[in-house]
């Protein structure tokens, strides 16, 4: 499982009001949600992100409340990804269960710049940055497990467990 995709940096602690601020949690719609992602810290970041992109972060990414509105919003911008240091455990599963990509990866400070282009290999356990000579480097993460590939390939928990082999009817 491949991701390629130009690089978003955020910092520490960027919190659920951060990536979709409460009081636009009356929708569901990925869409309308995508319009106000990241407000706060990157006004018109929904008009500036392409699809594939993938956000580069620090600790703590997702902290704050545990809505699911926060991964359904980077979804609705079509983010293919989410690397950040660490993530917040209840916005890591979230992720997960709308079949986004979210991966632990420790770059180190400035390593990483807005635009550079990442690839994620998820199967193999490897993060490339794109360039030539010194620029082009290849960074090691924890490969994800085979059912959680089975879950971001199926776009998400409900789809996986409708899909699986061996289930008939697709019922639970």
């Amino acid at each position: 499982m491949i991701i390629r995709g130009r690089v978003w940096i955020f910092g520490d602690d960027i919190d659920t009001d951060v990536i979709i601020p409460a009081y636009y949690l009356n929708s569901t719609d990925p869409a309308e949600l995508a319009r106000h992602c990241m407000e706060p810290v990157s006004p018109g970041f929904h008009q500036s992100v392409r699809p594939g992109d993938i956000i580069v972060a620090g600790r703590n990414f997702g902290c704050g409340s545990s809505r699911e509105h926060a991964p359904l919003a980077l979804k609705g911008c079509r983010i293919a990804a989410v690397v950040a240091r660490s993530f917040a455990r209840i916005f890591y599963r979230n992720a997960i269960n709308i079949g986004l990509p979210v991966v632990e990866a420790a770059f180190p400070a400035g390593e990483l710049k807005k635009g550079d282009s990442l690839t994620i290999d998820l199967s193999r356990g490897e993060i490339f940055r794109s360039g030539k000579g010194k620029n082009k480097k290849k960074y090691r993460i924890e490969p994800f497990p085979d059912f959680l590939r089975g879950i971001i390939a199926c776009s998400g928990l409900m789809n996986y467990h409708k899909n699986r082999p061996g289930r008939q009817g697709g019922r639970l």
